[in-house]
């Protein structure tokens, strides 16, 4: 029988070390995944890469298309605006603005200007029957349309017993609640200039002073009670007791030389 000891076999550096090179490979694996996405987001993103952004603004919406997909930028429209000044249709304003310097292919957001004007309810009140915005007073009126967007207002004066909306007119038509109207129309407000009372109070000062001049005119008298009534008597009698008075005193006086009259 064989009884030598069998040689020890030397282990290996992973069997001895399990740990590290678990680890080790991970870091590996790590490091390879952070390069594989950095050349990815690179490779998308075009990094280094920039482009200048042409100018637009002012041109047709269908030129300024042309033109920015020439260049390899994409185009959204953001909003539609409504400006007197500048033709329907038109680039009003773009983001980026022209010659910003951006990565190639992203997006333009182009706002136009809208080929009808934007259309507002002056006064919401469900009462479409009746007129906007009467009876308001003339300065909430007046930032109220202003709000809107309004700018081509006209005040009216009209005779009124207070300094509220008599109607509102767009374009010459009467508008009426929930009634939709364009932000260019020309508006005129009627507005009561607050004189009727006292035109009232001046007319009825002027019919009584009237009345009673053409009472004294006529012969009439009036003599207020203390009711407030008032009790009207001819001139007549007493200008028949003056006459028979004069006659008396005449007769009277037929035989002297010098006559006295008086008037009174």
């Amino acid at each position: 029988m064989d009884n030598k000891p069998k040689p020890m076999i030397k282990s290996s550096f992973t069997a001895r070390h399990p740990v590290i090179v678990n680890l080790a490979i991970i870091i590996a694996v790590a490091a390879l995944g952070i390069w594989i996405v950095y050349f990815s987001i690179a490779l998308f993103t075009r990094h280094g890469q920039t482009d200048k952004v042409p100018g637009v603004e002012n041109m047709t919406y269908t030129q300024a298309i042309e033109v920015l997909h020439d260049h390899g930028f994409k185009v959204d429209i953001r909003d539609s605006l409504y400006k007197d000044d500048v033709k329907p249709g038109f680039v009003i304003e773009q983001f980026p603005k022209a010659n910003s310097i951006v990565k190639p292919g992203r997006k333009i957001f182009l706002y136009i200007n809208a080929v009808h004007p934007k259309e507002v309810v002056i006064d919401d009140d469900n009462h479409p029957m009746e007129d906007a915005l009467r009876s308001f007073s003339y300065r909430s009126a007046m930032a109220k349309l202003q709000e809107l967007g309004f700018k081509n207002i006209k005040i009216v004066k009209v005779l009124g017993d207070n300094e509220c909306v008599a109607k509102v007119t767009a374009n010459g038509a009467t508008v009426k609640k929930m009634q939709k109207v364009p932000v260019n129309a020309k508006i005129v407000m009627h507005v009561y200039d607050g004189r009727l009372g006292a035109i009232t109070d001046s007319l009825m000062g002027e019919e009584a002073l009237a009345n009673y001049r053409a009472g004294q005119y006529n012969g009439y008298d009036a003599d207020y009670d203390n009711d407030g009534g008032s009790d009207y008597s001819t001139g007549s009698s007493s200008a028949e007791s003056t006459q028979s008075s004069e006659s008396e005193s005449s007769s009277s006086s037929s035989g002297s030389e010098e006559e006295s009259i008086e008037f009174f």
